[in-house]
C-alpha cells in the first residue's frame, strides 16, 4: 500500500446492510469506492458496540482493494494481532485509548499493518507530533466517536491544517472521518486530507440489489471537491 495522496473515498459498513457485509463490500468497490472503512467500537471507548476481528475476517475475501480498521476501543494492544491476522491492511488506534500510543503504533507495524493515529474532536494536533515519525495515517474525528449519522463539526478543519503542516513531507495520509458529504468534504481536502470516511453519504438511497446510487453518491462527493480544486 504505497502513498498516494489522489483521494481517496472510503466508506464505512457501519451505514451497510448488516445482514449482508460481504456483497456491500462488493458493492461499493465496484461503483467507485476506494477503501471499505471498518469501525470497530467496543461499548467502553465509545457508547456503541460493533464488529470485531471475525467479522474483518469474513469481509477480508470479498474486498478487493484496502480494509481501513478504525479501532474505537481501549484497551487497543492485545487485540492488534488478531485484527492483522484478519487482514486488516491499515489499523487506527485513538491517542486517547491508552497511556502508551507510541507502544502501539509500534505493535501495529511489527503486525504488519501501516499504523494509524486517531485524534477525538477535543484532542489537539500537537498530541500526535511526536509520532509522525512511525506513522502512516492521521485520522481527525470530525464527529464524537461512536455513532453514524452525526453533523461534522467544523472547528476541525483548521486541525487539519495544523496537521498538514506538521507533516510536511512526510509518507503520511490525513484521514476525515464523520460527516463528510458533498458540502464538508471540499473543506477537509482543501486543508489537507486525502482520505475520506463517508457512511450515510455513500449508502444513502443504494442496496446490494442496487448499487447505483452508491456510485453515484461517491462521484458527488469527488465532483464536490474538484470543482472547488480546479
Amino acid at each position: 500500500m504505497a502513498l498516494n495522496r489522489s483521494l481517496k473515498i472510503a466508506p464505512s459498513i457501519l451505514s451497510a446492510d448488516f445482514a449482508n457485509f460481504g456483497a456491500e463490500c462488493e458493492a461499493i468497490e465496484a461503483q467507485g469506492a476506494d477503501w471499505v472503512h471498518v469501525d470497530v467500537m467496543d461499548g467502553h471507548f465509545v457508547p456503541n458496540i460493533t464488529f470485531g476481528p471475525s467479522t474483518c475476517a469474513a469481509i477480508r475475501p470479498h474486498i478487493k482493494g484496502v480494509m481501513d480498521v478504525h479501532l474505537m476501543i481501549a484497551p487497543v494492544d492485545p487485540y492488534i494481532d488478531a485484527f492483522a491476522k484478519a487482514g486488516a491492511d491499515v489499523i487506527t488506534a485513538h491517542v486517547e485509548a491508552g497511556p502508551h500510543i507510541h507502544r502501539t503504533m509500534q505493535a501495529i507495524r511489527a503486525a504488519g499493518a501501516k499504523a494509524g493515529v486517531a485524534l477525538n474532536p477535543g484532542t489537539p494536533a500537537s498530541s500526535v507530533e511526536y509520532l509522525l515519525d512511525m506513522v502512516d495515517l492521521v485520522c481527525v474525528m470530525t464527529v464524537n466517536p461512536g455513532f453514524g449519522g452525526q453533523k461534522f463539526i467544523h472547528s476541525q478543519v483548521e486541525k487539519v491544517r495544523q496537521l498538514r503542516a506538521m507533516i510536511g513531507d512526510r509518507p503520511i495520509h490525513i484521514e476525515i472521518d464523520g460527516g463528510v458529504d458533498a458540502t464538508t468534504a471540499p473543506l477537509v481536502v482543501a486543508a489537507g486530507a486525502d482520505v475520506l470516511v463517508a457512511g450515510s453519504a455513500v449508502f444513502r438511497g443504494g442496496s446490494v440489489s442496487n448499487p447505483a446510487p452508491y456510485g453515484a453518491n461517491i462521484k458527488a462527493i469527488r465532483d464536490a471537491v474538484l470543482s472547488t480544486t480546479v
